[in-house]
């Protein structure tokens, strides 16, 4: 999903004891822990470098090796939510509208021409319509809750296709999204919204080759503008920072 933004700074920053060591341990101490701390990226700090040489040589419709996928798949399967400073009681997890349709949070954490970063956080009840990512290549991680997914490729080969469609019980849920490279209309890769129908309410003779799996399949419709029931809202990030060296 197309989603503007810029990179927010952290309100803040880490606290820095100031006052004379009492002794010279102390001292030796706290320069190992600085050391220690150098030394060790935060879990948000460790995507950004791994998309970097991850996408590196990256374009539109280039896909990342397998062994380039499990790399980043394995990095962000190691950021949690308070990682990205995300916890169930903030407000916009809770805010199901007044009326309208549930809005949906965005925060944004990077973007370059290469790829971007951005987490989507969803009370209960909300949803991101269906659409497409052309030409891209996307990661998503699941930091908290659980969600319900429809996933659908364009079908060649019907008879050898069972694209099925993933479901849970659904709660309010955050997804951190690494898209590679990330959506520009100029170079022709706009987001376009579609609505599902179901296969066996159009007229065809298509439903004699599927058999008993027609439930796997469906007709995509474009729709030609952002649909109404989308309500997307910006907030601070508050997690850790990336550091762009």
């Amino acid at each position: 999903m197309r989603v503007n933004g810029s990179l927010a700074d952290r309100k803040g920053s880490d606290q820095v004891a100031t006052g004379k060591s009492t002794s010279s341990s102390n001292s030796k101490k706290n320069k190992r822990r600085q050391k220690k701390s150098a030394a060790m990226p935060s879990a948000v700090q460790r995507v950004f470098e791994a998309c970097k040489e991850v996408f590196a040589d990256g374009a539109p419709g280039i896909v990342p090796s397998p062994d380039e996928v499990e790399r980043l798949r394995s990095v962000l399967d190691a950021v949690m939510p308070a990682d990205v400073g995300l916890s169930p009681n903030l407000s916009f997890f809770r805010d199901v509208g007044t009326g309208g349709p549930p809005p949906v949070t965005y925060l944004h954490l990077y973007e370059c021409p290469k790829f971007s970063i951005g987490i989507f956080c969803l009370p209960q009840g909300a949803v991101i319509p269906l659409h497409d990512h052309p030409a891209m290549t996307v990661f998503s991680k699941l930091l908290m809750g659980s969600m319900h997914i429809k996933s659908y490729d364009w079908v060649n080969d019907p008879l050898g296709s069972d694209q099925r469609i993933k479901s849970s019980t659904v709660t309010s849920c955050a997804v951190l999204d690494v898209l590679g490279p990330p959506y520009d209309d100029e170079e022709g890769r706009a987001c376009t919204y579609y609505r599902g129908n179901a296969y066996s309410n159009l007229p065809g003779d298509g439903l004699t080759r599927f058999g008993e799996r027609e439930e796997y399949y469906a007709w995509l419709e474009e729709r030609g503008s952002e649909p109404d029931e989308l309500v997307v809202r910006g907030a601070e990030y508050k997690g850790s920072r990336i550091v762009d060296q």
